[in-house]
């Protein structure tokens, strides 16, 4: 009997999900009762992390492929996940300050600082700052997956891309541009914008959904910090972050500048 035709298990939802090794991957290192809240609040973000990603990776194609349909399914899925990231906070949000103090001392050096995903998400988005790479040894894998996401296209040139198929003149120099370095506002590429909002087409849709996509992330920066704040205040946060005031620096910051540098021109 071939390998192809032998016999398999039958499938179950718990073999199916991989239950056995999901639920076996909490480790609390303490025996207080909390610990268990902030070990599965972090591993869900992971997972959603992961699940943003692959959709980003679609979205990507998809834009640069000029399928508006598919492109506004997508960003809707994504902008979806993060309602439920900052929805979490509330669940973290039940734990008091002493309720983490009773185990915060057990996570030594780990810290939000050197999730792998989250950072490879944020390069996805654009940013290209490789003082990140200070949390990921020379050689790791984490620091080669950050790095290859710095080099590829992001999202905002994927939609450049987009913009093209859709017959709108882009600036060469904004599809031929360097990758690893940050994207810098462009008065033709807003220009551009500004021609896509008149027409109301598919371009202005695709648009208006990316600026739900940077306002979503935004919004959960903002719990996100609001929670450091409530939890430890001006502490230094765990593998000698500077916390809160770290955090309070990226809140505002715009994935797509140049989508909300034309708010006032319209």
């Amino acid at each position: 009997m071939t390998e192809q035709n032998a016999p398999h298990p039958a499938l179950t939802y718990s073999s199916y999900l991989a239950l056995d090794d999901v639920l076996a991957a909490q480790h609390p290192r303490s025996d207080e009762h909390d610990e268990l809240l902030f070990i599965v609040i972090h591993q869900v973000y992971e997972l959603w992390f992961k699940q943003m990603l692959h959709e980003l990776t679609g979205l990507q194609v998809r834009l640069e492929a000029g399928d508006t349909p598919r492109a506004l399914q997508t960003l809707g899925r994504v902008r979806a996940i993060l309602k439920v990231a900052v929805a979490q906070v509330d669940v973290l949000e039940t734990m008091t300050p002493r309720q983490f103090t009773s185990f915060r001392g057990r996570l030594d050096a780990s810290s939000g600082f050197q999730s792998e995903q989250f950072r490879e998400l944020e390069a996805t988005l654009g940013r290209r700052d490789r003082r990140v790479f200070e949390h990921y040894p020379e050689g790791s894998a984490g620091r080669e997956r950050i790095a290859a996401a710095m080099s590829r296209p992001s999202v905002f040139d994927s939609f450049l891309r987009y913009l093209a198929t859709q017959g709108y003149d882009v600036p060469r120099v904004a599809l031929d541009r360097d990758l690893t370095v940050p994207w810098e506002p462009s008065a033709e590429v807003q220009r551009l914008l500004l021609a896509a909002y008149a027409d109301e087409s598919g371009a202005s849709q695709v648009a208006e959904r990316l600026v739900d996509l940077d306002e979503g992330l935004q919004e959960w920066r903002y719990r996100h910090v609001k929670m450091v704040e409530r939890t430890i205040g001006a502490k230094p946060g765990t593998g000698g972050s500077s916390g809160a005031t770290y955090l309070w620096s990226t809140v505002t910051h715009s994935l797509f500048p140049d989508l909300w540098a034309i708010r006032s021109e319209m």
